[in-house]
This record gives structure tokens, C-alpha cells and sequence, in this order.
């Protein structure tokens, strides 16, 4: 990663996407969709194409796979995914030591996430994050989500700080990327970058919480 390749702003504030991002619940997913697929008599995706597919919020996304049976699905997959999400979720390497060397920074943290908010706040306490965040948004906690705006501007409530160059969104997805777009913040991919291009332009690619934290240094030193 090349640090100075590209004028990047310094950060006022982070909104940080969650699933993949922060904590790695693939795992989870792909058992919960699995479960759910099977349920209803479809043939179950693999996990790589849960990779590829899986960005948009349950809302926006299970009447196209579903039909008039989303409801169904989305009570099974919320079950299955509660059934499993302590047990087997766990914060990807470095996340931790990341987040707390950027709280100590005066910059404003908050997290914007597709997944449903009661479940995303619930896993939030389970790492002991609450501290580290302002404000923890999911689905359904503003009236459309991810790539729309509105997230953005309930993730910044409160902070007095609007969204621009100075607000650096992070997340692993085009989604997130859209999102980034949609309300002119920095937008930086998380992880590994997916084989076909994407449509929205991102200033930084960091692949770990290690390169992360280097990129952080780098511009609030």
C-alpha cells in the first residue's frame, strides 16, 4: 500500500461498516443463509458466493431471492444467525488494537451497518466495543439503508461534524464504496479487493487492521 500515492484527508471522524470489516462473521452468515435456504427448498450457496452476493440489508435483499415468502426466510435466518453469532464470532486480527490506538486520536468513531441495529448493538456490547463508539447504526434504524445517505447522517448525529472529505467511511463491499460516494466521505475498501472492478472510486485500499493502523498514523500524526 502506498501511502502518499494520493492526497487523502485527515480524519474528523470514521464511520466503520461492521460484518467483515471489523469482525469476521462469514461463518455465521453461511450457516444462517444455508439453514434458511434449505428450509424453504433452495439449493444452498457456497461460501463463496456468499462472499459475492451478500452486502445489502436483509430488507432490501431477501424479496428478491424469496418472493412473497421473504418474511419466512428472514424469521429463520434471524434465528439460525442468533442461534450461532456468540459462539462463533470473533473480531478480525488487529481490529481491536486498532480501534483502541484511534480512540485515543480525538477523532469521532461511529459504525454503519446493514445488519438488522438490535443484533449489530448486541454484538457490539459482546466485544466491549460500546466505548469505543459514538453511534451504532443497522438496518432498519433510519428509513433506508445502506447505500443511501441516511445512515451516514444518523452514524454523525450529534457530532457536529457533516459529511465530507473529512469523514472517511470503511468497509469491505461496493455498498460501502456507494455509500462512501453518496454523501462525498472518503471512502477506503477494506480487505481483499473482489476480481471484477468496482463502479465506485475509494482512495485507499488497506487489506488488514495492521496497514489500517499505518494509514491512520500516517495522516493524524
Amino acid at each position: 500500500m502506498e501511502l502518499d500515492s494520493l492526497p487523502i484527508s485527515r480524519p474528523r471522524a470514521v464511520i466503520f461498516d461492521w460484518d467483515n470489516t471489523l469482525v469476521d462473521t462469514w461463518p455465521v452468515i453461511h450457516e444462517a443463509l444455508h439453514k434458511t435456504f434449505t428450509a424453504l427448498g433452495h439449493e444452498p450457496w457456497t461460501l463463496s458466493m456468499v462472499k459475492q452476493r451478500v452486502a445489502r440489508s436483509m430488507r432490501d435483499y431477501f424479496p428478491g431471492l424469496f418472493g412473497d415468502k421473504w418474511q419466512e426466510a428472514a424469521d429463520i435466518y434471524r434465528q439460525s444467525y442468533t442461534d450461532i453469532r456468540l459462539e462463533k464470532l470473533h473480531a478480525l486480527p488487529g481490529a481491536d488494537a486498532m480501534l483502541a490506538d484511534l480512540s485515543t486520536k480525538n477523532v469521532y468513531m461511529a459504525v454503519a451497518s446493514n445488519k438488522e441495529g438490535r443484533n449489530l448493538r448486541i454484538e457490539v456490547e459482546h466485544l466491549g466495543w460500546n466505548p469505543y463508539f459514538r453511534q451504532v447504526i443497522g438496518a432498519s434504524d433510519t428509513p433506508r439503508d445502506k447505500p443511501a445517505p441516511e445512515p451516514v447522517h444518523a452514524a454523525l448525529k450529534g457530532s457536529n461534524i457533516s459529511p465530507g472529505s473529512d469523514v472517511w467511511f470503511i468497509g469491505d463491499s461496493e455498498i460501502d464504496m456507494e455509500c462512501a460516494e453518496a454523501t462525498s466521505c472518503t471512502a477506503i475498501f477494506y480487505g481483499e479487493l473482489p476480481i471484477n472492478p468496482l463502479k465506485y472510486p475509494f482512495a485507499r485500499h488497506v487489506k488488514n487492521h495492521a496497514e489500517l493502523t499505518r494509514l491512520f498514523d500516517y495522516t493524524l500524526k
